[in-house]
């Protein structure tokens, strides 16, 4: 099995990356900020002694609970879990 280096964020990378306007893509902006809390969740898992364990487990049901607002795609969940990760850190 060979592994793919594919960026999950390549999309930033690109000349104008995301901007905020009203042509934003919500569900793009939601899926980014899962991807940025993600990164988070392993650094919290990492702090020695399990001092970080509370903080992941809050930020792994809002990043399950944002999941299902977009399988569900009930924009006004989109909307509010969008809003909750981006005060996370």
């Amino acid at each position: 099995m060979t592994s793919t280096n594919e960026d999950p964020l390549d999309f930033l990378n690109n000349a104008t990356g995301i901007q905020s306007s009203s042509q934003t893509d919500l569900i793009q902006l939601l899926l980014y900020e899962i991807i940025r809390v993600k990164e988070l969740i392993k650094y919290y898992e990492s702090i020695p002694s399990g001092g970080g364990r509370l903080g992941a487990s809050i930020l792994n049901e809002l990043v399950t609970e944002a999941y299902d607002s977009l399988v569900n795609y009930d924009p006004f969940l989109i909307k509010k879990y969008y809003e909750l990760l981006l005060n996370c850190d």
